[in-house]
């Protein structure tokens, strides 16, 4: 599975894009529940966010969800972390 994060907006406007392929990973299990559940809660147009607020597109397998902070699930806060953390 490829997991994709692109971060946009806040104070400074920079964007950060990241990705994590989990085959042969042995967590990988734990990254398909995670990102399941992020993209189920996702929108398919982006959400109006906040001033200075981070927007973001979560693609899973070129399936592609919207969110923005601060309305983000337990789930995709920690998929996006994790995926902006350890994607190259």
């Amino acid at each position: 599975m490829r997991i994709q994060v692109r971060r946009t907006g806040g104070f400074a406007g920079i964007e950060r894009h990241a990705e994590v392929e989990t085959s042969g990973r042995p967590d990988a299990q734990e990254w398909h529940s995670l990102a399941e559940s992020a993209v189920a809660a996702g929108r398919g147009v982006p959400p109006v966010g906040v001033p200075d607020g981070f927007s973001y597109q979560i693609t899973v397998d070129g399936n592609t969800v919207y969110c923005s902070d601060p309305r983000l699930t337990q789930e995709q806060r920690k998929l996006i972390s994790r995926v902006l953390k350890e994607g190259a």
